[in-house]
């Protein structure tokens, strides 16, 4: 395969990342395939925003680059992946495995001409497309997304991010406070946050008396992490026709990101 491809993982890189791989079912076919060359793939369609069928020829066959990448959206893979090397950078960084806190924001993103699935017109931002929801940890590395329609309130998305926080709560042991733009204001719904989940529900938000552009506490992460999302071609636009594969892309890029820290 040709190793040219900026988007290629490095000798290093897959070496850390080829003991989360999943090995093939007992009893079933030897693999055939070579599984750097299958991430690699997958790694080119997210990086240079291509369709499948237009995968260079010195890859596998795309079908089979496709099938592990959709194999591993619906049986969970990417997040677990996604999961173990999220804690290896935060204790590489000294960090304990769970944050204390927690950062959550959406981003409207306008969708491709085909998706007609889970769209809609964010008024606010003009952008008729869907909303990426994510909750990150302080080092910017991400916890939970959750893909709506852009005319979904972030109070409504909120509601989604924190239900599926809620179902990996055992190894948030240590998550106390969630920070909020004001976006997520409002005292009904903070006071839920804190009956129903028993987190502290905190608004950043700018004095009226600053103007221009001010850098609010701990708000810079979450749109830092957003910027990482824009070194992807794939997710610049929402191309997918099913939003469970925007957030799979999602937790890829962020595989990437953390492999090129570790590696």
């Amino acid at each position: 395969m040709n190793p040219s491809y900026p988007s290629n993982l490095t000798l290093e890189q897959w070496e850390i990342l080829s003991g989360l791989i999943p090995q093939p079912k007992s009893g079933g076919r030897k693999r055939s395939v070579d599984m750097q060359a299958i991430v690699n793939a997958i790694l080119y369609i997210l990086c240079a925003g291509c369709a499948w069928r237009m995968l260079p020829n010195d890859f596998p066959k795309w079908k089979t680059v496709y099938h592990y990448f959709r194999q591993w959206r619906q049986n969970g893979t990417w997040q677990q992946i996604h999961e173990r090397l999220r804690l290896w950078v935060r204790v590489s960084q000294n960090r304990e495995p769970s944050p204390s806190e927690a950062i959550m924001d959406s981003q409207s993103v306008e969708t491709a001409t085909m998706v007609s699935k889970e769209v809609g017109y964010d008024s606010g931002k003009k952008i008729k497309g869907r909303k990426r929801h994510i909750l990150i940890d302080t080092l910017g590395l991400l916890i939970v997304v959750v893909i709506t329609a852009a005319n979904v309130s972030e109070q409504a998305g909120a509601k989604k991010v924190l239900s599926k926080l809620h179902q990996v709560r055992s190894r948030m042991g240590r998550l106390i406070r969630i920070w909020v733009d004001g976006g997520y204001r409002g005292q009904d719904f903070t006071h839920w946050v804190m009956d129903v989940y028993r987190w502290l529900w905190s608004v950043v938000t700018r004095s009226e008396e600053q103007k221009g552009f001010v850098v609010l506490p701990k708000r810079w992460l979450v749109e830092r992490t957003f910027g990482w999302f824009n070194w992807c071609r794939r997710l610049s636009k929402d191309y997918e026709i099913l939003p469970e594969t925007t957030e799979a892309f999602i937790y890829v890029a962020m595989i990437r990101l953390m492999l090129k820290q570790l590696a």
